[in-house]
This record gives C-alpha cells, sequence and structure tokens, in this order.
C-alpha cells in the first residue's frame, strides 16, 4: 500500500466559533496502479473471456469515462491465490471478504496516519472515530481494527457506516461535523476505505451492466480530521463545514441495486442516474444555499467539491446549474486520476480543490506583481468569490449529501 501527503497551506481566514473544521486529509493506494489503455487486455485476460462484443463495449466505456488510471487491490498474486475469483458462478464471498477486510483495513490505516501527520497533534488527541466502507463484512467491524492498527486509546468512541456507497464520504463528514460541534474540544478521525474485489467478476453477456464498473471504479481510502475552534498555533484549518443536509429520492430505491451473494456483490446501476440527479440536483443545492442567503445567482462566485460518479453526472449537473467548466476541474481531475473509487473520492477532491486553490492564487500574485493599478482589487474579489461552497455525493436510495462550506486556505508562493 502507499500514502500520499498534501501541500503546504498557511491559514487565510478565520472559522467561525464553534463550527467544524477540516484539519487534515489523507489518501492511501494499493500499489497495483492500472492504466486505462492497458485494462481490457488484461482484464479479458485474466478472466480468459475470448467474446470479443463484450471487449469492444469495455473497450468503448473505458474511453467515455474519461479515467486515465486507477488503482486497484486485484492483482495476479492473488488471481494465482484465488482463480475461482475468474470464474463464473463459483461461491467466492467467504474469499472475498478473506481479502476485502485486511485491505481496506490496512489502506484505512495507511490514509489514516498520512493525514495525524498533516494534522500536526498526538494520536492521543483523537477523541472520535467515524469509519466509513461498502467492501467488508464483519463482526466486529472495521471501526475497532483500524482503531487498534492505529493504536488509539480504547477509550475513542467509534462509529461505523456500511454501504452508503458513492454517497458515504460526505455522510460520514455529515456526522463527523455533528460529533464535534455536539463535542467541545473533540477531534474526529473520519476514515474511509474501499476496494472492487468484493464485486470483481467475469465478463457475461447476462450481465452487460457489470462492464460499467469495470471501467470506472477504482480502489483506496481516504481520512480526515474534524474538529471545531481549532488552535492555530498547532492546526491548520482547511474548509469550515458551516451546514449540512441529507435527503433521498423516494421511489428510486432501485436506481443504485447492489446486492450481496455467494459470488460476492452485485451492482446495477440505472440508465436514467444522470438523469435523476440532474432533476433534483438544483433544489437541493438551493436548500442549503438559503442558510447563508444565496440563491441561483451565485452558482459561479462559489466552489463545487462534487463526487465524480461518472462524467454523465458531472455533465448534468454542469449543465443544470449552469456553471462554467473550471467549477467542476477538481472532480474531472480525482475521476481521471483515481477513478470512481466510491466513499474516498471526495477526500482527493477537496484536495485537488486546495490545489487549483493554489493555483488561482498564484495567478493572482502574479497579476500584481505585473504593476496592473486595480490587480490588488481583482484578486481580492476572485478569492471571495471561492470562500463560499457546496461538497456533494450521490449514492443507493437514491440519496443526497451536501455540505455548505467555507474554503479556509491561502497558499505559499
Amino acid at each position: 500500500m502507499g500514502s500520499e501527503d498534501n501541500g503546504e497551506v498557511i491559514l487565510s481566514k478565520k472559522a467561525n466559533p464553534g463550527k467544524a473544521t477540516i484539519l487534515a486529509l489523507g489518501k492511501a493506494f494499493p500499489h497495483q496502479l492500472v492504466m486505462q489503455e492497458y485494462l481490457v487486455d488484461g482484464y479479458f485476460r485474466d478472466t480468459n473471456c475470448d467474446d470479443l462484443d463484450l471487449k469492444r463495449k469495455l473497450t468503448r466505456l473505458c474511453k467515455t469515462t474519461t479515467v486515465k488510471t486507477r488503482y486497484v487491490v486485484m492483482s495476479e498474486e492473488i488471481l494465482r491465490k484465488y482463480p475461482e475469483l475468474a470464474l463464473e458462478g463459483k461461491p467466492t464471498v467467504k474469499q472475498r471478504l478473506d481479502i476485502c477486510n485486511d485491505a481496506v483495513t490496512e489502506m484505512a490505516i495507511e490514509a489514516s496516519q498520512s493525514c495525524i501527520n498533516q494534522w500536526g497533534r498526538p494520536i492521543s488527541h483523537i477523541t472520535h472515530l467515524v469509519y466509513v466502507s461498502s467492501s467488508e463484512v464483519r463482526l466486529p467491524g472495521g471501526d475497532l481494527y483500524l482503531a487498534a492498527g492505529l493504536g488509539l486509546n480504547r477509550h475513542t468512541q467509534r462509529l461505523m457506516l456500511n454501504f452508503a456507497g458513492c454517497s458515504g464520504g460526505v455522510a460520514g463528514l455529515r456526522v463527523a461535523k455533528d460529533i464535534a460541534e455536539n463535542n467541545p474540544g473533540s477531534r474526529v478521525l473520519l476514515a474511509t476505505s474501499e476496494t472492487t474485489i468484493i464485486g470483481y467478476k467475469p465478463p457475461s453477456p447476462d450481465r452487460p451492466y457489470d462492464l460499467v464498473g469495470v471501467a470506472l471504479f477504482g480502489d483506496g481510502a481516504g481520512a480526515m480530521i474534524i474538529g471545531s475552534d481549532p488552535d492555530l498555533g498547532i492546526e491548520k484549518p482547511l474548509f469550515e463545514l458551516h451546514a449540512a443536509a441529507q435527503e433521498f429520492l423516494p421511489g428510486t430505491d432501485k436506481a443504485i441495486d447492489g446486492r450481496l451473494t455467494e459470488e460476492g456483490i452485485s451492482f446495477k446501476l440505472d440508465r436514467e442516474l444522470p438523469q435523476v440527479i440532474e432533476d433534483n440536483v438544483e433544489g437541493f443545492c438551493e436548500k442549503l444555499m438559503e442558510v447563508v442567503g444565496f440563491d441561483k445567482e451565485y452558482y459561479n462566485k462559489m466552489f463545487w467539491a462534487v463526487h465524480p460518479g461518472g462524467p454523465a453526472i458531472l455533465n448534468r449537473i454542469e449543465k443544470r446549474l449552469d456553471l462554467v467548466p473550471e467549477k467542476l476541474v477538481a472532480s474531472r481531475r480525482a475521476l481521471m486520476d483515481y477513478g470512481n473509487a466510491s466513499s474516498n473520492t471526495i477526500v482527493y477532491v477537496l484536495e485537488y480543490m486546495i490545489e487549483e486553490s493554489s493555483k488561482m492564487m498564484m495567478m493572482m500574485k502574479k497579476k500584481q506583481q505585473g504593476g496592473s493599478g486595480h490587480g490588488h482589487g481583482l484578486g481580492l474579489a476572485q478569492e471571495e468569490q471561492n470562500e463560499w461552497g457546496l461538497v456533494l455525493a450521490f449514492g443507493p436510495g437514491i440519496t443526497f449529501e451536501g455540505i455548505l462550506a467555507r474554503n479556509l486556505t491561502s497558499f505559499q508562493p
């Protein structure tokens, strides 16, 4: 497994007293990096499939997903040890869970350690743990194994969110926000970890929708530290979590359908999913924005950290809200570099969001140094425009998760 660190940030704006803030981010990945251009041949070779129609379909899907690279737990070593995973109709749920349970714990530990290192305070200061995964089934749950693997105090209060799918990261963030704001002085570790091995199957003409997952989904882990009233001598708040909301759409529970069977998890994604999200996203966003008196005129004055469920969903949101292309750059970059990594992906989007903000700040400073008479005022206006934003994700239900947030960061030149 491998982890990555954030870039350097400095405090720019103060968080409101009592409001939860994200104090650090971290991520980790399995060692197996898959280049999208080689995925089709490797997948059909590993599963001993010679169906040319399915191969052509997967080739088309791999291009339309816009994914370039992904990390996966699945490897030749695993397939040699468990060749039955590549065979149709074999009862392999035990083998899958044995692999998944270990893999997600290992990745979650690495992502959490990376996050804690960025945070700068001792691990003993963590008071709560929220763990999110749709890739494991066991008792006790992965939250206990993560706590033990990190060496958390045995009095650390734990909570696990299972099978929230792609909305799990933002759901966990909403829960962590509530914990932090209702327990003064607390510091919440939120960790997410996912692997696609739980649903890995050979291609089949009876399950053409499986190919979407093969072309789109990736593995990895993410982590955040959340707390209110940060100690600015040590902690560097990144985002303020101002308000949160969750909503499900009645009658859409089959649009994202997953079933645990003897062959692992089987997923079905409705073709109408992007349209359903487009039809409902504006009303959901407006309710969150009303908290601070914003309306649709502010859409392009805000930042947008949107879980990249797929290019079609991002395109529909961009169209419905009339967003300029720059607003979804962080989401599209995360999708391109990591695929849809389910609950983890919002962590990667937020990291890219900070990076994009850094680029904007650098450009503003260069304009100011260029001697423009009004450059400084323009820079401040541009920075203020992107102070507020929305963190969004969509999962089974169909469930909408959203957080109205403030970007608190600035960057060293």
